[in-house]
């Protein structure tokens, strides 16, 4: 699946499942929320935080498709197109980001 089916997939959902989208507000305050969770879980889990047992249960997976989720609503409800904004952004970090990386000696 690639981006576009994606953000389809979530619109097609919400139509028939969600009523309409949250505004654009309540979604990222939801998204600030969801990486929340990813955040805890990792610093917790390969982090230096000792992981609670009630964390230990915590799918990762689960909570960055959370993440994946809101951030698909908000591109829809905005009129991004994430898939060629996703495409543009790789293209743009190829050319600048390749030899710099390649010639970081902390990488190496």
């Amino acid at each position: 699946m690639n981006i576009q089916d994606a953000q389809k997939q979530v619109d097609d959902w919400i139509k028939n499942h969600g009523v309409r989208y949250f505004n654009e507000l309540t979604n990222m305050a939801q998204l600030t929320e969801e990486v929340g969770e990813v955040a805890r879980i990792i610093a917790r889990r390969y982090g230096e935080q000792s992981e609670k047992e009630s964390d230990k249960e915590k799918d990762l997976g689960e909570e960055l498709a959370d993440v994946v989720f809101v951030v698909l609503c908000l591109a829809n409800q905005t009129g991004v197109n994430l898939q060629e904004a996703f495409d543009k952004k790789l293209d743009i970090k190829t050319k600048r980001d390749h030899d710099r990386h390649h010639n970081n000696e902390k990488l190496k």
